[in-house]
């Protein structure tokens, strides 16, 4: 069994409520938008990191860290990408892999909007973390933490850290 940290669209912005939920976690997936590569040194020191790069990240990162991962974990096929759109709505690109890899859980970030939906048309569960940084338009900064094990997803649970312009040290 795996304990999974889900964040994106960090913008270089790594707080202590962060770090907190990411020591209670096997691993932590960022799935774009990082900001630094600093930024995933510094969550590596906590726990092993998945990461892709998103849009706003610069050569440095996309140099370190792939567009794309297509990665099986506790018999659950992943796929992670930063920008993707919605069951229903996918861009052309995300919409090839899909169909190309098949996966049980499709990542991604991008619209700073938590979203976690099942893909009936294409049997996998979407799940968008939202936006862990303080950068952009969204009002609450959310992260999502699950489990994997024996090919399930389970324990699923969404984590507001507080609105974006107000910072607080304190963890649920």
């Amino acid at each position: 069994m795996k304990k999974i940290l889900l964040l994106s669209d960090t913008h270089n912005f790594l707080d202590q409520k962060i770090k907190t939920y990411a020591a209670q976690a096997d691993e932590i997936w960022h799935a774009g938008d990082i900001g630094e590569i600093s930024l995933i040194d510094e969550l590596e020191s906590i726990k092993p990191v998945r990461a892709v790069y998103g849009n706003i990240d610069n050569h440095m990162i996309r140099q370190q860290i792939p567009e794309i991962l297509n990665f099986n974990c506790e018999g659950v096929d992943v796929l992670m990408i930063h920008i993707a759109g919605n069951p229903g709505s996918y861009n052309l690109r995300a919409e090839q892999l899909i169909q190309k890899n098949q996966p049980k859980l499709f990542i991604c970030g991008h619209s700073h909007i938590l979203k976690v939906m099942q893909d009936k048309k294409n049997d996998h569960l979407h799940m968008n973390p939202g936006a862990a940084g303080i950068s952009g338009f969204h009002k609450t900064r959310t992260l999502l933490r699950f489990k994997l094990h024996d090919g399930k997803i389970k324990n699923l649970e969404a984590i507001e850290l507080g609105l974006r312009g107000r910072l607080s040290n304190t963890v649920n």
